[in-house]
């Protein structure tokens, strides 16, 4: 399975990015990004790749002692930036980034002990991805835009645990599906 975790938004969170988004698209040079779908909104925590099958139950496990050991927390979407000169174009984060980016080490560490293959580390940045181009794309009115954008907050109580479907049929514009897989409730256990 090909699976990574993450914390999903609620619905009024991707509502206003939604907003956002369809101002985005309306801007010069939009129909050269391709844009996510809603339902594939979230910040990827820890992207795992694909697991064998007998490592899951180990990997969940780890994910749910992670998530005991997590407070709920603060966070709001806000602003954003690109990656690679315009091949992925994102909304940021403010609120409690720090917890955000200790879960995420968490799930990082949840993977490695469970034997799921890492590669290396980096640091974590956190972002929802909104639009993606496999050209480098000049994506500054659209940073600009986004400079501006804050969302409401919202309290994160929980892990997910999300797997990925590729496309398959070729058709131009087909999105990857996201099923979550698993969902932990941030206890704050320490």
């Amino acid at each position: 399975m090909r699976l990574f975790a993450a914390v999903l938004p609620p619905d009024d969170v991707t509502d206003a990015l939604a907003r956002e988004v369809a101002a985005l698209r309306r801007l010069p040079g939009a129909d050269g990004l391709r844009w996510t779908g809603r339902p594939g909104w979230h910040f990827t925590l820890a992207f795992y790749g694909e697991v064998a099958d007998e490592l899951v139950p180990g990997l969940t496990d780890r994910l749910a002692r992670a998530a005991r050991r997590a407070a709920p927390f603060g966070l709001a979407l806000t602003g954003g930036g690109q990656f690679g000169h315009g091949r992925a174009l994102w909304a940021g984060a403010t609120g409690d980034v720090e917890a955000l980016r200790l879960l995420a080490g968490r799930a990082e560490a949840a993977a490695r002990r469970a034997g799921v293959p890492m590669g290396g580390h980096r640091r974590y940045q956190p972002h929802l991805t909104v639009a993606r181009s496999r050209d480098a794309v000049d994506v500054r009115p659209h940073v600009d835009l986004l400079r501006e954008f804050t969302g409401p907050a919202w309290t994160v109580t929980d892990l997910a645990l999300v797997r990925s479907h590729l496309p398959r049929s070729g058709v131009p514009g087909e999105q990857p599906r996201y099923e979550t897989v698993g969902r932990w409730t941030l206890d704050g256990a320490g």
